[in-house]
């Protein structure tokens, strides 16, 4: 930690500061460290920016709004958020966001009209065409599955890209400096696009960066489906290509289904939360399920009242939501997913163990062994990195309220 003398200016980098009903955002977006304070905190920050020492600081709180600060808990909860400036350490300044103009572009008046078109297109296609209406029979363009499988997983890949590509160059025309990472729903593996500026910047201008990759995903959609119509055989059938086009439209509509399981925390669930201004509202959710269970066996709860108030109010309903999804996902893996993973997991087994085993089928047990290795260990890297996140804002959160 920072050494602090409280009779000595703060020494902080350069702060941006928004105002969100009575609450306001302070942090660095050089960094995109950020923390959510009520206005009289912010207040003290501002007194700490404006050259107060620590300790005038806190005595102008006292008289301001009479009653005491634990200035030290403060100033430590600015160094954990990077905001205080270390020994030898420069003011950051804040550099021009790449990409930015092609993110504007992407999201002028033309583009839309361009979108809407496609959109647009794609539906009436699908209207006065049967054979490309999303079914479930799309998927099996192939006679061999291992063709669908591969065919879906490679097309997928450009798909997820673009969808997170709209996030974040929705984001970068604002300024907003985006990251791609790893993340975790539940037990399932995702990209996700970091956008942690997005907290400084005014609510109704969160709401296209949150929703672009569902737009891409239905500009996706569409385009597959114009491209499947426009390349029929002369006597007006699908071919080889448009099928594989209609299951690579189905595969994407299936992923736009899933953005509105709200419980794993997906674009929608992130809309829905900015919309009606909560903080963490998965958190809360999960920790009032915590409760009613603690509840139920007599053991002592864990004190809710330092929940952010909307969190706590949405999350009175949100918490069910999160408990009636968390158990259907949890029952379809036990009744679907588990005897699938033991049936490969016992026929992996015996390839290597057994004899007489042809070598191609070796070298698959051994890819795919590999491979579901490798999954776990991803996942529980991002469980273990969650868990320190947490407890990190846990921290964080108790300092600065």
């Amino acid at each position: 930690m920072t050494e602090i003398d409280l009779d000595r200016p703060v020494p902080l980098h350069s702060l941006v500061f928004l105002e969100d009903g009575d609450e306001v955002t302070i942090g660095r977006p050089d960094v995109d460290s950020y923390g959510i304070f009520p206005g009289e905190g912010a207040a003290l920050v501002r007194r700490l920016v404006d050259g107060d020492t620590p300790r005038e600081a806190a005595r102008w709180f006292e008289r301001e709004y009479g009653e005491e600060v634990d200035i030290e808990d403060i100033v430590a909860g600015l160094d954990e958020l990077e905001l205080i400036r270390k020994s030898g350490e420069v003011a950051a300044e804040t550099a021009p966001v790449r990409f930015s103009g092609l993110g504007a572009a992407l999201f002028s008046p033309v583009a839309w009209f361009g979108y809407a078109g496609v959109a647009v297109w794609g539906l009436f296609a699908m209207v006065f065409n049967a054979d490309l209406r999303p079914t479930y029979h799309n998927i099996f363009f192939s006679d061999y599955y291992m063709v669908i499988q591969v065919g879906l997983f490679l097309a997928a890949i450009p798909l997820l890209f673009l969808h997170e590509s709209f996030h974040a160059l929705a984001g970068r025309r604002l300024g907003v400096r985006s990251r791609l990472r790893i993340g975790r729903r539940l037990y399932f593996i995702v990209l996700e696009t970091s956008l942690d500026g997005l907290v400084a910047v005014p609510r109704r201008q969160r709401y296209l960066p949150i929703v672009a990759g569902l737009l891409a995903d239905v500009l996706g959609i569409a385009a597959c489906t114009i491209a499947a119509d426009l390349t029929r055989h002369a006597d007006g059938t699908l071919s080889g290509p448009g099928r594989f086009l209609l299951a690579v439209a189905f595969a994407a509509l299936l992923r736009v289904i899933w953005q509105f399981f709200l419980y794993l925390r997906t674009d929608v669930y992130v809309l829905v939360s900015t919309v009606l201004g909560c903080v963490d509202l998965h958190g809360a959710a999960l920790l009032m399920v915590r409760n009613r269970f603690r509840r139920l066996f007599g053991k002592q709860e864990t004190d809710e009242s330092a929940l952010h108030p909307v969190d706590r109010k949405v999350a009175r309903w949100y918490s069910w939501l999160v408990v009636v999804g968390y158990t259907a996902s949890l029952t379809t893996f036990v009744l679907a997913g588990a005897p699938v993973l033991y049936r490969f997991v016992t026929g992996v087994i015996g390839r290597l163990t057994g004899d007489g085993v042809p070598t191609a089928q070796l070298l698959d047990s051994i890819v795919f062994g590999g491979v579901a290795i490798a999954q776990c260990a991803v996942l529980g890297w991002l469980m273990v990195r969650e868990r320190v996140r947490a407890r990190r804002d846990r921290r964080l959160h108790h300092v600065i309220h």
